[in-house]
């Protein structure tokens, strides 16, 4: 047995190093044990399991667990980034969110890092023409999570959404790798217009909690977006805008504000 751990901490140790918290919760907390065993312990990998925490959180009578169950196998089957993207969003969680001490508890508890691996597997449905079976898993991870991505939105990989609570993000938004944002953090557009009407979000930006960016803008990378703003206008790279309607009000701060998680602005405005 211990060498079987000690070869899969070689091939993948997120996935090693899951198990092993998973271990040590159902020491310390044996009630857990069935919850942790079928989730986590059951599985040969992060893909079957995150497979099976998609089944049965969106699961319902219209849907039964059972075939959202083989729907999420085929799509981790075909598509070998879906895995490596999800390691990189829980890392990206374990890294950035104070409250993550284990990287066994977004698997398990955080709904923001379960929202966005269920909106993966609905892009990948959307991709492959499967659109009706995407817009049944958008529905569901609204109902489920409070979160509405729409499954042609463009989402990069090392992205944490804290408490994901009303986030929205519209078709044709596009949000690039190493993004974190908070709760309620609207990518819409500006009215009835159809096309591209989306934000484009840069790499490495952060979004404070309440921003509503609007339209088809670009914010530049490594960029900061106060909380409570309302973006209408492009955003320059390495920035922070705050305000109503936001303007620019001074440098980002830092190299990777979506990293350091900093959203405190100590200059003058």
């Amino acid at each position: 047995m211990a060498e079987t751990r000690s070869k899969l901490s070689t091939i993948d140790p997120v996935w090693s190093r899951v198990r092993d918290e998973a271990f040590e919760m159902v020491r310390n907390e044996p009630l857990l044990g069935g919850l942790v065993h079928s989730s986590l312990l059951h599985h040969g990998s992060i893909e079957r399991a995150l497979a099976y925490r998609f089944s049965l959180k969106l699961a319902s009578g219209e849907m039964s667990e059972q075939i959202l169950r083989e729907i999420a196998d085929e799509a981790y089957d075909s598509d070998a980034d879906l895995g490596k993207i999800a390691r990189a969003d829980l890392t990206a969680v374990f890294e950035r969110d104070p409250a993550c001490l284990r990287l066994i508890q977004p698997i398990l508890f955080f709904k923001g890092f379960q929202a966005v691996q269920a909106y993966r597997i609905g892009h990948w449905l959307w991709q492959n023409g499967r659109k009706d079976m995407a817009y049944f898993v958008q529905m569901r991870v609204s109902e489920v999570f409070g979160v509405d991505i729409h499954p042609n939105a463009k989402i990069g990989r090392g992205i944490m959404i804290d408490h994901a609570h009303s986030i929205v993000i519209g078709e044709t938004a596009v949000v690039g790798d190493n993004v974190s944002m908070l709760h309620s953090v609207t990518l819409g557009g500006t009215g009835k217009e159809d096309g591209d009407r989306h934000p484009k979000i840069g790499n490495g930006v952060l979004i404070g909690a309440g921003a509503k960016v609007l339209g088809n803008i670009t914010i530049g990378h490594c960029s900061r977006i106060a909380a409570g703003s309302v973006v209408l206008q492009d955003v320059p790279p390495c920035k922070t805008v705050a305000g109503v309607p936001a303007r620019v009000v001074g440098e980002a701060g830092c190299d990777q504000p979506s990293v350091s998680m900093d959203q405190l602005f100590k200059g003058e405005i």
